[in-house]
């Protein structure tokens, strides 16, 4: 007996728009901090400091994203298949079969 397909979970799947405005507001906060950096009045060792800082924020933030959304896709294949061999365990079972 063929298992019966899979329920479509909920989608996950982000819009358009929400996409945009999290590009836009990665975009401006990165703008600002760049201009805040070439604008800030100290010596160059100072603003060189702060540029690497925000490059490696910048780098932390994009592999910890990754990291997560990783753990997440893993999570839900694992629920996916758990919930396929519950499906077939009782697809094959038979309440009205006796036992001896």
């Amino acid at each position: 007996m063929s298992t019966p397909p899979l329920p479509a979970g909920p989608s996950t799947k982000n819009t358009n728009a929400f996409f945009l405005q999290a590009g836009l507001a990665f975009g401006v906060a990165l703008l600002t901090m760049v201009v805040a950096i070439i604008f800030v009045p100290v010596d160059p060792w100072i603003r060189a400091f702060l540029a690497l800082g925000t490059l490696f924020l910048v780098t932390s933030s994009f592999t910890l994203a990754k990291c997560i959304r990783d753990s997440q896709e893993t999570t839900q294949v694992v629920a996916r298949l758990d919930q396929a061999r519950v499906d077939r365990i009782l697809s094959e079972h038979d309440p009205f079969r006796s036992v001896a």
